[in-house]
Formats: structure tokens, sequence, C-alpha cells
């Protein structure tokens, strides 16, 4: 019973975002001062991408991190989790797989970077993400989360919840979705409206993850090191790979998206470059993550590989 909404304890999880609405409009009016702002379009520097089933986290005085961000929200839900005196935060790009852990693991990662400042601070929430979807999975999604959190021995004050019917827009008869991205000034806390252009480093293997079952929710970033971590993880080989290739972008969109009328146009090409990673990889343990996958940033704030694999790239 740890949950605290406008300052208020609760003594159990609302059982839908519609009766958190009724019950708590402040949360109507939290909504209608973020969407007043124009999403921004964020460029590479400084920027820490944060892939479906990813989690980072860090704090202000980051020399490398200035953004955390993350976009390609339809039925997903950006958790963004700050403590209001040390300014740690972290980010996480939940749809579903691995809720319970993914919480426990934010909660646990913002508290170590916060100690010594808790005296007179808060672990503040904010829930952006998830469209009204005829099957509800935002609405399940966002629950879980809730409830993931109540479970925990701390409260956490849930400031923002731009979710579900308040996060969403029809058109033709289609339900869209209000907020695609998030991004959040690690400085300064706020958090925003966001598309970014580049996802960083390895994006059909971290794809990969979701397409084959991985159910873990990654913690991609070392801050005290300056290191992305991509796994070292396996997934097991995905039968009928060739044959998924050889569909009509159609056919995949269908058939692999939860919301396939609003996906953004990247996300067939997103699911073909995967399949492919997949083809050529079956098994990553022995072919990809023979040294830990890091890339770490360098002169600029972009990111490379130092090890053996040499990937220079960079992320925006």
């Amino acid at each position: 019973m740890v949950l605290v909404f406008n300052g208020i304890v609760q003594d159990e999880v609302p059982p839908d975002s519609r009766t958190l609405f009724h019950n708590h409009s402040f949360y109507r009016d939290a909504v209608t001062s973020l969407l007043s702002v124009p999403p921004k379009v964020i460029g590479p520097m400084g920027l820490l991408y944060v892939q479906q089933r990813e989690m980072a986290v860090t704090v202000p005085h980051d020399k490398n991190v200035s953004i955390l961000g993350t976009d390609d929200l339809t039925t997903c839900i950006a958790l963004v989790l700050r403590h209001s005196v040390s300014g740690a935060v972290g980010l996480a790009h939940l749809d579903g797989a691995g809720t319970e852990e993914a919480v426990a693991s934010i909660l646990q990662r913002v508290q170590e970077l916060g100690l010594g400042y808790q005296e007179g601070g808060r672990l503040e929430l904010q829930l952006i993400g998830g469209v009204s979807d005829s099957h509800n999975y935002s609405e399940e999604l966002f629950y879980n989360i809730l409830h993931a959190f109540h479970k925990q021995t701390v409260e956490v004050d849930l400031t923002v919840a731009c979710v579900c019917e308040l996060n969403t827009i029809v058109r033709n008869g289609v339900r869209w979705p209000i907020i695609y991205g998030v991004g959040i000034n690690i400085k300064s806390g706020e958090v925003f409206s966001a598309t970014f252009p580049d996802k960083g480093p390895d994006i059909p293997l971290r794809f990969a993850r979701q397409l084959t079952g991985v159910q873990q929710v990654l913690d991609v970033y070392d801050c005290a090191l300056g290191l992305l971590k991509i796994g070292p993880f396996n997934y097991d080989p995905l039968r009928g790979v060739d044959l998924w290739l050889e569909q009509p972008d159609e056919f995949i969109l269908q058939h692999l998206s939860t919301t396939p009328d609003v996906e953004p146009p990247h996300f067939v090409m997103q699911i073909r470059d995967a399949f492919k990673y997949i083809q050529e990889h079956p098994f990553p343990a022995v072919t990809v993550f023979r040294d830990n996958l890091l890339f770490e940033f360098t002169e600029g704030n972009h990111l490379c590989n130092p090890g053996s694999l040499r990937k220079e790239t960079m992320i925006e």
C-alpha cells in the first residue's frame, strides 16, 4: 500500500484508468499541460535511447547523457521514475513482458543512485503512452504497472498518467496515440513528447529479443562507466523465419502488430531487419556475445564499441 495519488496514500489500485481519472481529476490537468507542448525532434548529442523491453537509469551529473528517450509507443507504456531531490532518474519501455521484475529493478536502481538524498525527497512516477485499443492491451499493462508498484515497500507518487483514453485521439474511426515518444532532460527532470530519428546501435539485435519471446526488461546502461551494454542474452531459434521474410509488408503488419492501423512507417522495416538478423545469428550467445557488446561515449558524446567488435556507431 505505497502508491500515492495527489498526496493521498492509496489502499488499493484502481481497476482501470477511467476510474483513476474520474476519482482524481488532477491527472487530466497534468496531461493537458504535457500535451500543450509540441513534440521535440531529438538529435544525437547526449542522447541515450531505450528500446522496447529495455530500461536505463542515470543521474543529473552524468557527463555523457543529457536526454533519456524512447518512442514507437502504441500499446506500450513509457515508465519514468525520478527522485525529486537527487534527480536520479530511470526510463523503461514496457510492453507487458517482465513488468513486475522491471518495476522492482528500476525502483532499486533509482534508490541506489539517490542514496544519501532521501531526506525531504520523494519518488515520482510518470506513465506515458498506450492507446485505448480494442483489445485493452494498454489498459491491462497500466493496471499491472500500478499493481507492481503497489507491492513495493516504499512510497511512490504517481504525478502524471498520460495513458489510454487521455492519450487517444479518434481520426476517421481509428484510435491513434497522441504521444508516440517521450524524452527526459536528466538535469531539469523535464518530461516531454519527442521523436528520435536514430534509435541507437544494433537495433536489429535488440528488436530480435522481442520477436523471439525473451521476456526480460534489460538494464542497458552503466552511468558510472558511461557504457551502453547490450546483453549478453540468448534466444531460441525462430522457426519459419525464412517464410516470414517472404511475406508482403501488409501481412507482417497485420500479424505482428497489436495496432496495425497506427504503427509508425518504419515498423515493418524494423521487423524485417530483425528477422534477417535472427536468420544470420540463430544462436547469438555463440556468434554475437563472445564478448559483451559494449558501447562507450567518446568525445562529442557519440557511442562506439571499444571491444573486439569495433562497431563504430552513433545514437540520436
